[in-house]
């Protein structure tokens, strides 16, 4: 059944770092740099978007997340108000788009320096600051868990799409479960068990969500 969005994350789950964004994007950035220029147009994973679109939404992710938390007052009842559009029917929503003359090296570029913008807006931000998230309204630390989480399961469907191997490392996978999905299983390989919980896999005795939602509260 699909993950709970009421319950609330324990107090004593290993807290997200802003350098376990950092490292997760840095992890990305590598291993999507190993893949063919000729590779870029094909879909990603089980998505609807080519590759191409998929590191563009990452890095609207990203960068969302950093500009949600700009504002000396963040709303708390909406997005900041970004123009996002799509550059083709079905195609993702993004204010960030990346300049096809650059090539796959601009492409990563643009991820990565959307990873850096909230990377510092979380190491900045004070831990008392509330900010909007349709998944509810969350802390810093809470948005790099966020962070963390597009960047390792969008990898993981770019990773498919461009036929590369990514396998992030489980401390990653199991503090950002804890904090984002505390009905997630706590036994089952941390990696599997959150692309179970993002709708990306089956576990044991567990079918494939086709509904779910993290839970971005703060601890407290």
């Amino acid at each position: 059944m699909p993950l709970s969005a009421e319950a609330s994350p324990s107090p004593l789950s290993p807290p997200v770092p802003a350098d376990d964004l950092d490292h997760a994007v840095q992890l990305a950035v590598a291993i999507l740099r190993k893949a063919p220029s000729s590779a870029w147009e094909g879909k990603a994973g089980s998505l609807e978007w080519d590759c191409w679109e998929t590191v563009e939404h990452l890095s609207d992710d990203l960068f969302a997340y950093a500009v949600q938390l700009g504002p000396r007052t963040p709303p708390l009842d909406g997005d900041v108000p970004f123009v996002w559009e799509s550059r083709r029917p079905g195609g993702p929503a993004n204010a960030v788009h990346a300049d096809r003359a650059a090539g796959p090296d601009g492409l990563l570029q643009v991820l990565e320096a959307s990873g850096a913008l909230l990377v510092a807006m979380v190491r900045t931000t004070p831990s008392r600051v509330r900010a909007f998230h349709c998944y509810g309204v969350s802390d810093p630390e809470g948005f790099a868990a966020m962070g963390v989480v597009e960047t390792l399961v969008h990898t993981h469907d770019l990773a498919e799409g461009l036929g590369l191997a990514w396998a992030p490392p489980a401390d990653l996978c199991s503090r950002v479960l804890a904090r984002l999905f505390p009905d997630a299983p706590q036994t089952t390989d941390p990696w599997t068990t959150l692309l179970w919980a993002t709708g990306r896999a089956e576990l044991p005795g567990r079918p494939r969500l086709t509904t779910w939602r993290w839970d971005g509260t703060p601890r407290t």
